[in-house]
């Protein structure tokens, strides 16, 4: 038996869904376990590109089973869409994908709340797809679950209730019109007719399954310093997208787990606000982000892009458990003459021993880089690492190096076959 973590180890954006339908050929299961539809795994095989929101990557792989797990939050119109697009692509879903009946629904009002909220002034960068405002429903124990869907007397309740106490808040607060609660109730009824052949007990079917042996990839979305414990608070998303957000995500115990993955790219990007220490706002920036077409799958918004932080996937991989790596986007880097690593901070010219995740001193921090050379050779269609400049394989030793992992998997390229396994 073997039961896999996938996680991002930067700021999200890493490759995970390129990287996570890779590894699916060796699963029989894929568990997505936190987040919403605010994340985009982008896979391309041959001249298709599909953009996965909620679905796990491993949909993809037509003997693969993918459970969609109790820790994401689900927005039914995403989720509809997306089934539709697999469907119009080919892709067979029926008795492949579950979703769990205790995950939580993001409502009309969640995606409301929160674009006001980024009109505002104390804006966090978020991608208004109503995550953050379901997740403190979840919290204040007033949310609305897939399982409300199968009373629909108790469904009804729910949404009336929750929609007088939040048109009360527009109204008197927001100076915002009022929802209508019967064009919500019967939206939300039409989707359970949509979904039910879907909505299953997760926990219990995956424990079968793990009885039985079978293979399990967990998948997150976002990254590490994203995490809403162990990130860059408050510039974070508002789940745990480390490996132990996968364990209360699922609902398979962290006796179970047999190995953590951590997907890296070969420089760091962001999304949003917060601090970035390595970020380049020049025109080596700007290259990064035009060669590695650096816009998010879900919003289109331009990556803030810059080297490779040491340091901070150091801390990564110590939140993480990460004992082995997947590089990616290593092929980006091919046309820089020098390429620098951050292997450490200082602060008014005293080195940091640990990673700060605390706004004010992360905002002041001074990289400390080393600089190798460049190799200057297109290493898009390396098939092995023989394959690679030595140079390049100069650069993802000094990466293993300095973030203490190993590296199991190097990708070259966007493309399925573009990967070179270790």
């Amino acid at each position: 038996m073997s039961v896999g973590i996938i996680v991002g180890s930067q700021w999200g954006d890493e490759g995970k869904g390129k990287i996570v339908d890779i590894l699916s050929e060796k699963y029989e299961i894929v568990v997505r376990y936190q987040g919403g539809a605010n994340a985009g795994h982008t896979v391309e095989i041959g001249d298709k590109k599909f953009i996965l929101h909620l679905i796990p990557s491993g949909i993809l792989r037509e003997d693969v089973i993918c459970v969609i797990g109790n820790g994401v939050v689900i927005d039914p119109k995403a989720l509809l869409d997306e089934i539709k697009q697999l469907e119009d692509l080919g892709i067979n879903i029926k008795g492949r994908l579950f979703i769990s009946h205790n995950a939580h629904l993001i409502m009309p009002y969640h995606k409301l709340l929160d674009s006001i909220s980024e009109s505002g002034t104390s804006k966090i960068g978020t991608t208004g797809r109503g995550i953050g405002p379901c997740y403190i429903d979840k919290y204040a124990r007033s949310g609305i679950r897939i399982v409300d869907l199968l009373d629909k007397k108790v469904l009804e309740e729910k949404i009336r209730c929750n929609i007088d106490e939040k048109n009360n808040l527009l109204k008197k607060i927001y100076n915002h019109s009022e929802l209508n609660v019967d064009e919500i109730i019967k939206e939300y009824l039409d989707f359970d007719d949509q979904i039910d052949e879907y909505i299953t007990d997760t926990t219990h079917f995956i424990h079968n399954a793990l009885d039985e042996g079978r293979s399990i990839l967990l998948e997150g979305a976002q990254g590490t310093l994203l995490d809403v414990d162990h990130g860059t608070y408050p510039y974070v998303t508002s789940s745990n997208p480390t490996s132990g957000g996968a364990c209360t995500g699922s609902g398979i115990p962290p006796t179970k787990i047999t190995s953590v993955v951590g997907i890296v790219k070969a420089y760091t990007t962001r999304v949003g606000l917060g601090p970035f220490p390595t970020e380049l706002l020049d025109e080596t920036g700007e290259k990064l982000r035009k060669i590695g077409a650096e816009f998010g799958a879900t919003t289109g918004r331009p990556r803030r892009c810059g080297w490779y932080d040491a340091f901070l996937v150091n801390y990564s991989r110590m939140i993480n458990g990460i004992e082995r790596a997947a590089i990616t986007k290593l092929d980006v880097l091919s046309s820089f003459e020098e390429i620098k690593v951050c292997v450490g901070y200082e602060i008014n010219g005293k080195k940091l021993k640990s990673f700060p995740t605390d706004l004010n001193r992360l905002s002041n921090v001074t990289p400390i880089y080393e600089t190798l050379p460049g190799w200057n050779e297109d290493i898009s269609t390396a098939k092995t690492y023989e394959e690679l400049p030595w140079r390049a394989k100069d650069y993802l030793l000094f990466m293993s190096q300095t973030s203490g992992f190993e590296i199991g998997i190097v990708s070259v390229g966007p493309k399925r076959d573009q990967t070179i396994e270790l």
